[in-house]
């Protein structure tokens, strides 16, 4: 009897053993940043069914788990974080459009990005648009200067051009405003279209109230067919897995309309295409039609329902937002004076507020401005008191001039804050405004000690650049992209906090902050091996960051160097004359 009980513990152990050598893959010999607590560095971790099973040393993570299939990554000493989450972009709208621009991204020279223009007005066929939207501003330019209309106007003389520069204004070479045919009777309101002293259109383009001019005369330009869209979806996630980022929070925008816009990346979701964990909200787009357009929603688009068949949380709507109603849309352009929001948006947001807090609808809104925010919340707190939020997720977008009073009323109703690095690119145009800050713009440090819940994002792509550690270096340093010391040096925030931030922080926007964010057992295997190491080199080179090998439910969506054997293979670009084929996407 001894003899056999001793035969069945030594089966049941042998059983045990063998069933816990279960890894499909492991990382080891790397700098694994657990972000559990800062400087917490590990070894190796273990990956099941896209689940972290265990972090530790490599010696004990091998032995416990390594079996004769298990996929093996030496990280060879780089540093492993978990992946990135952008809590703001506008992924679903870029993916239609990414590979018919030329990105400016990173460009070091306006000689350069001049250049670039010009190369490739040669290659896109007549009748074509060439466009520059978003990621660039002259402070990212030896020159320290934006092109001029006669500039572009002599590089490209004879197909039509679109470049847009932040919210603030954009330029239309000759030739474009030939194809749009404006003339001195083009008008678009809280625009100006600008006339020379002949009463013809300049090309110039500027948002004064609105950036109507702008983003209309953006819609009449070229569109990609629904084929390139599906292939040039791929390759944004793509370029993002190239960063570090394994998820997104879409905060909708203009002319992003709901279904019709949303179906490419839902086709990609549901054969299990995408690279990226997306978590998307819903924006209203026709003034008048807001609350009709949220009913619909709320009756007939069920939210946390996975379309993705192969990633857990993979693509699902998640709320409303960022826009709820325009006249609660305070456009920031630090060209000019801040706008009054309407004295009606009060009477209009209130009914759809009331709407998604009884539906338990999270939302998010748009908010630069302290005095808008003021006023939004004077309206959450009337709902609040007749349907409690009882711990509803909501939150503000942006809020750079955020009160301490304020934020003292948004902690009091659960709310949290997404932060973008929207001041990397206009705090030259805020201190000429304003004044140079002698605070945090955004106060971030502030809403930490509050307990204030805040992600970190970009707001890619028509104002920044989607290359997240873009800005991770703006959290850390408190510059500008052009180097300019806008922040107090006493508020930058430390490596860890602003990787916290883009990490577990991002994912409370989304609901996942207990499923996202660590390296540890029983979170999402979303990894990155840097090229760098984020925690140790020089805060400039921070800038320079990038993937080697990014990983997402467990799988490899990118690699290079000694990684590119597991780099998944990726369509080429279509069409043919692609600014992305060329050029690619962030410019290093």
């Amino acid at each position: 009897m001894k003899k056999i009980f001793l035969l069945i513990i030594g089966v049941i152990l042998t059983v045990e053993a063998s069933a816990q050598k279960n890894a499909d893959l492991i990382i080891y010999n790397g700098k694994i940043a657990t972000m559990s607590k800062p400087d917490e560095f590990r070894q190796a971790v273990a990956v099941k069914d896209g689940m972290i099973l265990a972090v530790g040393n490599s010696e004990k993570i091998l032995a416990a788990y390594k079996n004769q299939t298990t996929q093996m990554i030496n990280a060879n000493g780089n540093c492993v974080v978990p992946g990135l989450n952008d809590s703001h972009i506008h992924v679903i709208r870029e993916g239609l459009n990414y590979n018919m621009e030329l990105r400016w991204d990173g460009v070091k020279t306006l000689k350069r990005a001049m250049a670039m223009l010009k190369e490739q007005a040669a290659r896109t066929p007549d009748g074509v648009w060439i466009k520059v939207v978003g990621g660039w501003n002259e402070f990212q330019f030896e020159e320290k200067r934006q092109p001029t209309i006669d500039e572009i106007n002599e590089a490209v003389p004879d197909k039509p051009v679109f470049i847009t520069y932040l919210y603030g204004k954009a330029f239309v070479n000759k030739k474009g405003v030939e194809v749009l045919k404006y003339n001195k009777n083009t008008d678009y309101p809280g625009s100006l279209v600008e006339l020379d002293d002949k009463g013809n259109p300049t090309g110039m383009l500027f948002a004064k109230t609105t950036p109507m001019a702008i983003y209309m005369t953006l819609a009449k330009t070229t569109t990609l067919t629904r084929e390139e869209q599906l292939n040039s979806t791929l390759q944004y996630y793509h370029e993002l897995n190239k960063y570090g980022l394994t998820s997104v929070i879409d905060a909708a925008g203009g002319g992003q309309n709901f279904p019709d816009d949303y179906g490419v990346a839902l086709e990609l979701a549901k054969g299990g295409r995408l690279s990226l964990r997306t978590a998307y909200y819903l924006f209203t787009q026709v003034k008048g039609r807001e609350y009709q357009d949220y009913v619909k929603w709320v009756e007939t688009t069920k939210l946390k329902r996975n379309d993705n068949m192969f990633v857990q949380n993979g693509y699902f709507a998640e709320g409303a937002g960022e826009n709820i109603v325009v006249s609660a849309a305070d456009f920031e352009n630090f060209l000019e004076p801040r706008i009054v929001l309407s004295q009606n948006m009060e009477a209009e947001l209130e009914p759809i507020i009331r709407l998604l807090v009884k539906n338990h609808w999270p939302f998010r809104i748009h908010a630069t401005y302290g005095e808008s925010i003021d006023r939004m919340l004077t309206v959450f707190e009337k709902v609040n008191k007749e349907i409690p939020f009882h711990g509803l997720r909501w939150f503000f977008d942006h809020a750079e001039t955020i009160t301490n009073p304020e934020l003292q009323r948004v902690k009091k109703l659960g709310g949290g804050i997404a932060v973008q690095f929207r001041m990397y690119y206009q705090g030259e145009l805020y201190t000429k405004m304003y004044g140079k800050p002698d605070h945090q713009v955004p106060p971030i440090r502030k809403m930490l000690s509050m307990g204030i819940p805040v992600g970190l994002g970009t707001d890619a792509t028509r104002i920044s650049t989607f290359n997240p550690w873009m800005s991770l270096h703006w959290a850390v340093t408190g510059k500008t992209i052009g180097g300019t010391q806008f922040w107090p040096e006493k508020d930058v925030l430390s490596r860890f906090e602003a990787l916290q931030l883009y990490t577990t922080g991002s994912a409370w926007f989304s609901g996942e902050e207990k499923l996202k964010g660590k390296i540890e057992k029983g979170q999402y295997a979303d990894m990155v091996v840097l090229n760098k190491d984020y925690f140790t080199i020089p805060v400039d080179d921070i800038r320079n960051i990038h993937s080697k090998v990014t990983i997402v439910n467990g799988k490899v969506v990118y690699g290079e160097g000694e990684y590119e054997r597991l780099n998944p293979n990726v369509p080429e670009v279509i069409p043919a004359w692609s600014p992305v084929k060329y050029f690619g996407g962030y410019q290093n």
